[in-house]
C-alpha cells in the first residue's frame, strides 16, 4: 500500500485547506508513532504552506482511540488529525479528521467465506467491519454481486453492508442531538425505519425489523471494536472473518463469558456503600452530563460518591482508594470494559450502575456500551428512601439497607458534618451482624471520613503534650557509595 494513500495525505491536506486551519495537532498511537516524521514531511510537501503549524501528539492521557482534545488545547490547536484505530466518539470543542489506515485483505477469500456462510443460513446478513477495512468494502460488494450473477452465490440471500458516513467530526454542542445506537428515521420517500450507529458505522433497517432478525458478519480483528459489537448485539449470531489469517472464527465463547462476569459485577455493585467515579475521558461529548447523572443516581440510592481524575486507571492507582467498594468508569465505549480481576474493587460501566443503583430494575440481557445512549433515557424517579424495604443480597446472603436516611442529611450543613463520628457510633449500634439471614447485615463504612475513623492506622499523630518544636538533626552528606563521615573513618 502506498504510504501517502495509507495515511490519506491528500485528504488531510484538503481538510486543512478547506477550513483554513493554522495550528494542526497530529495524534498518533504508540504503534504508529514511528511514521510520524514521514507523515509530517508528506503533509508539508502537499500543503506547500509555511503558515500551517503541524504538532505531533503521542502518549495520550486516556485511550488512544479517542480524540485527545486536552493535549491539543496545550498547543492551542484548531483541529486534530487522528491516525489509527478510533472509537469515533464525538468531540466537545475541536473538529477532527480521522485517518483509519488501509489494512490489506484478500477480497476473493473474504467473499467466498461470506457466500458459504450465507448459503447455510436463512436470515439476512449485516456486514460490519473494522474501520481499517472501509476502503475495501466497495470492492467486496462488487465481487459479491459478480459472484451472485455467475450463480456461484444464491441471489435470494440478503447481504447488507454498514456505511462510514464521513471521516470528519465536528464538535457536538447539544448532547441530546448526538447519534445514539438506534433511533427512528424517515427518508425523503416517506419510508420509515431505524437507523443504527456504532463505532463510526451506520446502517438503516426497515420498519418492523431489528438486529435480532439479522446475522452479523464482522470483518476485522478481535479488538475492542469487535467486543463492542458482540456485547451490544449479544442476541445475534455473530461470526468473524480474520483478514490476517483468511479464516472464519465462529467460537465467541470468551466474549459470551464477559456478560456473565458483568452480571456478577452488578450484584457486587448493589452491595457497595462508597462509589468512586473514574473520569476516563475529558473530550467525549456529554461526559460531564453523564458524570452528574451518575452522581444523582448514586446519591439517590443512599450511597456516597467521589469523583476521581487520574488518567488511565490501573490496579496501583486505584489501590490508593481502599475506601471505595466499587468504581464506576466513565469513558468511551471501546475502553469502558476493564478486566477488574487484578483490581481490589470491581470496575463497572454507567449502564451497569443504572441497573445496580436503580431499585427494582432488572437486566433483560440487553447491554449498552455508549454512555450517550443513557443520557437520552428517561430518568427513573427516586422514591421515598425511608419507606424502602431492606434488599436481599445474594452475595452476603442476608438483607441489607441501601441507605441511612441520607436524604435528610445535607452535605452543606457544617454542623452535621462535625457530628460524623457520632453518626458512626449510631450506625454501629443500628446495624448488628447476625448469622440469621432474615435480619440486617452489618454495613461497612458509608463515607471516606467514616472509613478513616475505623482504620487502625490514620497517619502520623502529633503529640499534644509537647507543643515546642523538636531540634533538627544534620544528616549525612555525599553519595551513597561513600558518605563524608565514612571517608573520615577510613
Amino acid at each position: 500500500m502506498d504510504f501517502e494513500s495509507n495515511y490519506d495525505i491528500a485528504a488531510s491536506a484538503n481538510f486543512i485547506h478547506t477550513h483554513n486551519f493554522i495550528r494542526v495537532a497530529l495524534q498518533f498511537p504508540d504503534n504508529l508513532l514511528k511514521h510520524s516524521t514521514r507523515v509530517v514531511t508528506a503533509l508539508r510537501n502537499t500543503l506547500q504552506s509555511t503558515e500551517v503549524g503541524l504538532f505531533v501528539m503521542a502518549d495520550t492521557a486516556y485511550g488512544s482511540c479517542c480524540i485527545d482534545e486536552v493535549g491539543a488545547s496545550h498547543i492551542n490547536a484548531d483541529c486534530v488529525i487522528h491516525y489509527g484505530h478510533t472509537c469515533f466518539s464525538p468531540t466537545t470543542t475541536l473538529p477532527a479528521f480521522c485517518v483509519f489506515g488501509k489494512a490489506s485483505i484478500c477480497i476473493a477469500d473474504c467473499v467466498e467465506s461470506m457466500s458459504k456462510y450465507a448459503l447455510t443460513n436463512s436470515k439476512p446478513i449485516m456486514v460490519l467491519f473494522g474501520l481499517e477495512y472501509a476502503h475495501s468494502m466497495q470492492r467486496i460488494k462488487e465481487a459479491l454481486l459478480e459472484s451472485s450473477m455467475s450463480c456461484r452465490f444464491d441471489p435470494k440471500s440478503e447481504v447488507h453492508f454498514a456505511d462510514v458516513p464521513s471521516s470528519i467530526m465536528f464538535p457536538s454542542k447539544d448532547i441530546k442531538k448526538i447519534n445514539v445506537l438506534q433511533e427512528p428515521v424517515s427518508d425523503c420517500n416517506g419510508a420509515s425505519g431505524t437507523m443504527y450507529s456504532i463505532g463510526g458505522l451506520t446502517w438503516k433497517l426497515p420498519e418492523g425489523q431489528s438486529m435480532d432478525d439479522y446475522l452479523v458478519f464482522w470483518i476485522g480483528h478481535d479488538d475492542s471494536a469487535f467486543a463492542n459489537v458482540v456485547l451490544t448485539f449479544n442476541a445475534c449470531e455473530i461470526v468473524r472473518y480474520d483478514a490476517n489469517e483468511n479464516r472464519m472464527v465462529t467460537d465467541l465463547f470468551q466474549h459470551r463469558r464477559i456478560l456473565k462476569r458483568r452480571y456478577y459485577l452488578v450484584e457486587r455493585a448493589k452491595d457497595a456503600n462508597i462509589v468512586g467515579i473514574l473520569v476516563g475521558t475529558l473530550g467525549v461529548a456529554g461526559y460531564l452530563h453523564i458524570i452528574n447523572q451518575m452522581m444523582e443516581l448514586i446519591t439517590g440510592a443512599g450511597k456516597k460518591a467521589y469523583t476521581l481524575v487520574m488518567g488511565r486507571p490501573n490496579p496501583a492507582k486505584l489501590a490508593n482508594f481502599p475506601e471505595c467498594d466499587v468504581f464506576l468508569y466513565v469513558s468511551c465505549a471501546q475502553t469502558a470494559l476493564l478486566d477488574s480481576k487484578e483490581y481490589l474493587a470491581p470496575v463497572i460501566t454507567p449502564f451497569e450502575a443504572m441497573i445496580a443503583f436503580n431499585r427494582g430494575s432488572q437486566w433483560t440481557g440487553a447491554y449498552v456500551m455508549e454512555f450517550r445512549d443513557l443520557i437520552n433515557l428517561p430518568q427513573m424517579e427516586v422514591g421515598n428512601q425511608e419507606e424502602e424495604e431492606a434488599r436481599f443480597s445474594f452475595l452476603k446472603g442476608g438483607y441489607v439497607e441501601d441507605f441511612e436516611n441520607q436524604a435528610c442529611i445535607s452535605s452543606e450543613n457544617v454542623e452535621e458534618e462535625r457530628e460524623t463520628l457520632a453518626l458512626v457510633n449510631a450506625t454501629e449500634k443500628a446495624l448488628q451482624l447476625r448469622n440469621n439471614s432474615n435480619v440486617l447485615m452489618k454495613g461497612s463504612a458509608r463515607s471516606g471520613a467514616e472509613f478513616l475513623a475505623n482504620r487502625s492506622y490514620q497517619g502520623l499523630n502529633m503529640s499534644s503534650e509537647n507543643t515546642s518544636p523538636e531540634p533538627y538533626l544534620i544528616g549525612r552528606r555525599g553519595r551513597a557509595s561513600g558518605y563524608e563521615d565514612e571517608k573520615n573513618k577510613q
